[in-house]
């Protein structure tokens, strides 16, 4: 019996960042200079498959400094800390590696920047996330106001109108920002905004690929975990992109194959914590049940590459 037939458009860029490619190196190396376990505060980034990999060569997984012991090394995750954290884990005299995403520690250096020039925040984010509470914790409290959205922005009570910075989570859609920020300097004339947006580049690229192939599919697939911030943009451009079905899975198990039933024409894509392994194990679910067409469609080409931290990089 012959297989319906299927295009899928395959998004270029997807999938893993520098800032995610240099977190997983960084505890694969720790574990490699000090042996298991290695503590990481939080999941390193926001994918299933990627901890629980860790996990099996020696990574511990925790949320506190308070559930590490002193004598073992401990990570901080990609998304960034607050910090009291490495200050608690130095005086404990811990051995401690960041992985913070560069570009998070970049906002994490323009909120100190401001705030030392007698500015208070204004962080376009969401609450609870590990990103946006590593940022605010980077002040004392007070210094910097979460906005989520554009009907945050009449109720914000500020220090002084006229000193006011903006900063936010990098992770975000780019149209929900612009909005956001445009809402703010409405409000505020003499807010002071970023000098770059402070939006990834591998976000930025990842939406630019899901709009370019919105309109040549029946629907989207984003592989990517479901408190991954990024992923779940990426779902919401698509749509906004004019895409009728467009999913969150985590892996080619979570498929709804009934949902896609009569479809020609799908979109694939992955947040910036999803590996490729992934992405392959959803395009093998496909050719196992269509007659396959792969289509690559790049936007953009990303050659950044982030150092490990000196500590790992000198030998033992």
């Amino acid at each position: 019996m012959s297989l319906p037939p299927l295009t899928l458009y395959l998004a270029a860029p997807r999938g893993f960042c520098a800032g995610v490619d240099r977190a997983i190196r960084i505890v694969e190396m720790a574990l490699q200079k000090w042996g298991a376990p290695v503590y990481v505060r939080h999941e390193i980034v926001h994918n299933k498959y990627v901890v629980d990999d860790l996990r099996a060569k020696g990574a511990v997984f925790v949320e506190e400094l308070d559930d590490c012991p002193n004598d073992r090394p401990v990570i901080f995750s990609a998304h960034g800390v607050p910090k009291a954290v490495p200050a608690e884990a130095a005086r404990r005299e811990m051995i401690a590696v960041d992985a913070t995403c560069p570009l998070v520690t970049k906002v994490h250096n323009e909120a100190a920047r401001h705030f030392s020039n007698g500015l208070q925040m204004v962080m376009i984010g969401h609450e609870g996330h590990p990103e946006t509470v590593g940022t605010m914790g980077q002040l004392p409290p007070g210094e910097v106001l979460l906005v989520e959205t554009v009907e945050d922005v009449p109720g914000l009570q500020v220090r002084d109108p006229a000193k006011l910075a903006m900063i936010t989570q990098t992770t975000l859609s780019v149209d929900d920002t612009k909005d956001i920020a445009a809402a703010l300097q409405a409000r505020f004339p003499a807010i002071v905004i970023p000098a770059k947006d402070d939006i990834c580049y591998a976000t930025t690229n990842r939406q630019a690929a899901v709009k370019a192939i919105a309109p040549k599919i029946d629907a989207l697939l984003v592989i990517g975990a479901p408190n991954s911030s990024n992923s779940k943009r990426l779902v919401e451009v698509g749509s906004a992109s004019g895409c009728a079905y467009s999913q969150l899975v985590q892996r080619a198990a979570d498929i709804d194959w009934r949902a896609l039933s009569g479809i020609t024409s799908v979109g694939i894509t992955a947040g910036a914590s999803a590996p490729e392994v992934l992405i392959n194990e959803v395009i093998d679910a496909f050719r196992a049940r269509f007659e396959t067409t792969v289509e690559l469609v790049e936007t953009a080409v990303e050659n950044v590459e982030f150092k490990v931290p000196k500590v790992l990089r000198e030998t033992a």
